[in-house]
């Protein structure tokens, strides 16, 4: 079913119409962030095996990456300073190509089966720190580099989203083989044939984690 475009007219175009909408947050919402960690955030990251890291470059273009790790490798060199691992991947290095023309960054924390999360923003650098990344090792493989971030502000998120969605209800997921599978929207995208019974979310890189 197409979406119904806005008309131009109802656009949001500054805050007082963007309040007029939603509302003022009271003081204490405004004020919830810190520009440092505590022992029990620390340990919410400690447990999240899975986060978004967000990155725009030089000229605003924004992109999220996802990553995770079974056994979370997010380490605290301070209460201001944590470092991310970076893992296998394709290679198109797009957060990092990011970093290194500007270093903002937001991260999404979240731990399976908790419908709340922990947001952090900050500049990062990339290192390729040899004790660092080994540090960071998994099956014996050491992290191929280090994302560390400078925190500028962290805070937590309240579970509204995560209950809306039903997230961790396996009953409200939706059927597997009715949903599009990376083979096959990648084919759609770029007009590629593809074998239409070859099995399903059985790529060779998913035995390539490490």
């Amino acid at each position: 079913m197409a979406a119904h475009a806005p008309s131009p007219e109802h656009t949001i175009t500054d805050l007082d119409e963007l309040e007029q909408v939603l509302g003022v947050p009271h003081p204490s919402i405004v004020t919830k962030h810190t520009d440092h960690t505590m022992p029990l955030i620390r340990r919410f990251i400690s447990e999240a095996r899975f986060f978004v890291l967000a990155t725009a470059d030089a000229n605003g273009h924004c992109d999220c990456s996802p990553r995770g790790d079974i056994t979370p490798k997010t380490m605290f060199l301070d209460d201001r300073t944590l470092v991310i691992p970076d893992r296998p991947g394709n290679r198109r290095a797009d957060s990092y190509r990011n970093i290194l023309e500007n270093p903002h960054v937001g991260i999404l924390f979240v731990v399976p089966g908790i419908d709340e999360v922990v947001r952090v923003n900050g500049t990062a650098t990339l290192t390729v720190d040899p004790e660092l990344l080994q540090s960071m090792s998994i099956n014996g493989k050491p992290a191929n580099l280090g994302v560390v971030v400078r925190i500028d502000e962290v805070y937590t998120h309240c579970a509204r989203a995560i209950l809306r969605s039903r997230m961790w209800d396996p009953e409200s997921w939706p059927d597997p083989d009715e949903i599009p599978s990376l083979r096959e929207m990648h084919a759609e995208q770029h007009e590629l044939d593809h074998d239409p019974d070859a099995p399903r979310r059985q790529e060779y890189y998913r035995t390539l984690l490490y």
